[in-house]
């Protein structure tokens, strides 16, 4: 992800009535600083506080709960510092060693020690971002925080999985949930979905309340880094699948899928899968197939831990992504396979119809022979149904970042001005 240099005439932020300031949190940023790689929620918590520093740098602040649950201000030089070193750790190739890694968090967080909260000057109306989950299932810490800010409280959804679909989520996972989406329920002032599905999801949640507004920002789609990380690790033709390995990503369903194919067509004729994310949870059969299942040895490949420009390439030369999820929030995999001239097989979802458009293939995640043989056609070298779908990747506009933080700046300048615009 590229750094974002602020515009000379940034200064004077006219996004933003005057006596405006936005206090953004980076507690998830702080207590990721000893992974090497990042999430999803990493990435457009970073993002944030790029795109902010470019639009309102004059009127934006940093604050988080750290590691250590305190809370505070963070010295904006040493934010600007921790942004750098994350997003270079990010490209690295290969990931420092866990010694390094302790060394240079212990670093960061002392650097990035919290600071009092200072009174907010005569006139100083401030508001409260806030888009990752961290520490939303403790009511009673983001209210301190707010009462310290004197600030009204604006919270990005990212889905509601755990609740609508439990049996994907952690133990627990359901019931922590509800507590995250129960704090921004009664104590944000205005929400940002990622989705119309996702708002959609809060809508039904919030029934037989009186909700806060809530605006819906796809999340942008950042350019891939360009140039080689190294020969790509596979041979062609492949497929990529970019997720961590968890139930709700239905790995299970390409892995038999590829058993299949490499029994009926020989090893030869068998096209490679590619899985690039972490091992997550509740992946005992997945895990057990990856592990010991002979057929598929060879041809599925587990690529844990490549940098984002590993990534770029490998996306750029796949004759598709794959994504037969059974629930979404939104879909960035799938516009970042399209941002990077990727056709995109995935499953049809309202949320993932929202992140392609009408360009990618969408099918049952549960139909596992249209799968196969929509596999099997993009994997031959004349492709009639992939050349098309290339056709209408052509007309496909990327989410911006910019639209984004525009609809977030958007709901602050209408909470600004009195208004509250309902649900």
């Amino acid at each position: 992800m590229s750094t974002l240099a602020a515009p000379r005439d940034a200064a004077s932020s006219p996004l933003l009535p005057a006596g405006v300031e936005i206090i953004l949190d980076l507690s998830r940023l702080l207590s990721r600083t000893l992974h090497a790689m990042p999430t999803g929620i990493d990435r457009v918590e970073l993002v944030y506080a790029r795109q902010l520093l470019d639009l309102v740098p004059d009127r934006l602040r940093f604050a988080a709960v750290n590691p250590f649950g305190v809370y505070g201000r963070l010295p904006h030089a040493a934010v600007l510092r921790f942004l750098d070193e994350t997003e270079a750790r990010w490209a690295e190739r290969a990931a420092p060693g866990r010694r390094a890694m302790t060394l240079a968090a212990a670093r960061t967080l002392a650097r990035l020690a919290p600071r009092p909260v200072p009174r907010p000057a005569p006139g100083v109306r401030r508001y409260y971002v806030q888009a990752s989950p961290h520490h939303l299932h403790r009511p009673e810490r983001v209210r301190a925080k707010l009462r310290a800010e004197q600030a009204r409280f604006i919270c990005l959804v990212h889905d509601l999985i755990p609740i609508e679909f439990p049996e994907y989520a952690r133990p627990n996972g359901a019931a922590t949930h509800r507590l995250r989406i129960g704090t921004m329920a009664a104590l944000a002032d205005g929400l940002i979905a990622n989705s119309q599905a996702t708002a959609d999801s809060m809508a039904r949640f919030l029934t037989g309340t009186t909700p806060p507004p809530i605006r819906v920002a796809h999340l942008g789609c950042d350019p891939l880094p360009e140039g080689d990380d190294g020969p790509l690790p596979i041979p062609a033709p492949y497929f990529v699948v970019l997720s961590t390995i968890e139930p709700r990503k239905n790995h299970l369903l390409l892995l038999h899928v590829w058993r299949r194919m490499a029994e009926t067509l020989g090893p030869e004729r068998t096209p490679h899968l590619a899985i690039v994310g972490r091992r997550g949870w509740e992946n005992e059969n997945v895990l057990d197939m990856l592990e010991r299942c002979e057929a598929i040895r060879g041809h599925v490949h587990e690529l844990a831990g490549l940098s984002d420009r590993g990534v770029a390439a490998l996306l750029r030369n796949a004759r598709a992504l794959l994504l037969p999820s059974f629930a979404e929030g939104f879909g960035m995999p799938v516009t970042e396979a399209l941002m990077a001239g990727t056709p995109a097989i995935c499953s049809d979802l309202p949320a993932l119809r929202e992140a392609g458009g009408a360009v990618p293939e969408f099918l049952d995640p549960l139909d596992g022979p249209a799968w196969a043989d929509m596999i099997l056609d993009y994997a031959a070298d004349r492709s009639e149904r992939r050349d098309r779908q290339m056709e209408r990747l052509r007309g496909w506009t990327p989410p911006g970042w910019r639209g984004h933080i525009a609809t977030v700046l958007d709901l602050v300048r209408e909470l600004d001005s009195g208004g509250s615009g309902g649900a």
